[in-house]
């Protein structure tokens, strides 16, 4: 591990000893317990529903939050959202952020459920190909042409790869990575099977995804914590790509699990998808007062650009 990388598992450890970091780690640990009730029901995957709640887009029964997304952003509203979860993890993991999402307004949220075998057996790769199959029926039945997703630690990764790679950005508009490493990371050492080796530093499938991406039209937002305990070193959650637009933020004191229910995630999520497309190279407006202190959300690039 090179200089920047000691310093960043160092930095880790500090936040972990900072006040903020004692709440991230008993938020985290109070999510995984949760957590862990909700994975029975999150392993029966989620039915596409041709009739739903949001079908039409009547606003008569709306509370005012959701009536004035709807009237203020009609586009933003009827766009599907898809959430993908991690590695051995199921939509379980997307219980809180659903519920937030639809609350606000959003008519479509749907979670992909990928084999919980995908650590053992999977590739990133042929599970890309089939997120992208499962967009189109979305597409298809939702009668839309573009969808927002939102990925969570390998479940980015694997729509990273369906953009960039399978042609998704003609139907991804936005791409949240929350806690993905597009760096790879260290931990991955760990389990020698061939999905966790593709997670590796310099691996095959990360050399490809660092190959030039001329034209893509997704937006990339990408955020990463300080205090991650599974990518490793934490800044390679941070995606660099010269030819991708990305739009960062680092919050500090959030562990890995727990980034979907991170309270500052998820604004940055519902800010980021109700952008129009007119304004997707403007700064995100990061989430707290704005100050880099702990407990904030700190926007870092508003286009990716390579370290120095």
């Amino acid at each position: 591990m090179g200089n920047g990388g000691l310093g960043q598992v160092l930095g880790a450890l500090r936040a972990v000893a900072s006040p903020g970091g004692l709440r991230g780690v008993l938020v985290e640990t109070t999510w995984l317990a949760a957590h862990t009730v909700l994975y029975p029901w999150g392993a029966v995957a989620e039915q596409l529903r041709q009739d739903g709640p949001y079908r039409h887009y009547r606003t008569d029964d709306l509370p005012p939050r959701q009536r004035g997304l709807m009237v203020s952003a009609m586009d933003a509203a009827g766009t599907p959202i898809v959430l993908v979860h991690g590695i051995v993890d199921n939509r379980s993991a997307f219980a809180l952020l659903a519920s937030t999402l639809r609350r606000r307004g959003f008519g479509f949220v749907h979670a992909v459920n990928y084999s919980v075998l995908t650590a053992l057996s999977g590739d990133v790769r042929r599970s890309a190909a089939l997120l992208g199959a499962h967009i189109e029926r979305i597409c298809e039945q939702t009668g839309t042409d573009r969808v927002h997703v939102v990925g969570h630690s390998l479940g980015g990764l694997i729509a990273r790869y369906y953009v960039q790679r399978l042609g998704g950005d003609r139907r991804v508009r936005t791409l949240v990575t929350l806690g993905t490493p597009h760096g790879g990371t260290l931990t991955a050492y760990l389990l020698p099977t061939n999905l966790v080796r593709q997670l590796r530093p310099g691996s095959e499938l990360l050399t490809e995804l660092a190959e030039p991406a001329p034209d893509c039209r997704t937006r990339f937002v990408v955020v990463w914590s300080a205090m991650d305990q599974i990518v490793v070193p934490q800044g390679n959650a941070r995606l660099v790509h010269p030819e991708l637009h990305v739009e960062e933020h680092q919050i500090r004191d959030s562990g890995h699990l727990s980034l979907p229910v991170d309270r500052r995630a998820v604004q940055v999520i519902v800010t980021a998808i109700t952008q129009s497309n007119d304004t997707v190279n403007a700064p995100v407006v990061a989430v707290g007062d704005g100050s880099a202190g702990p407990g904030t959300t700190e926007r870092q690039s508003a286009q990716s650009q390579p370290s120095g």
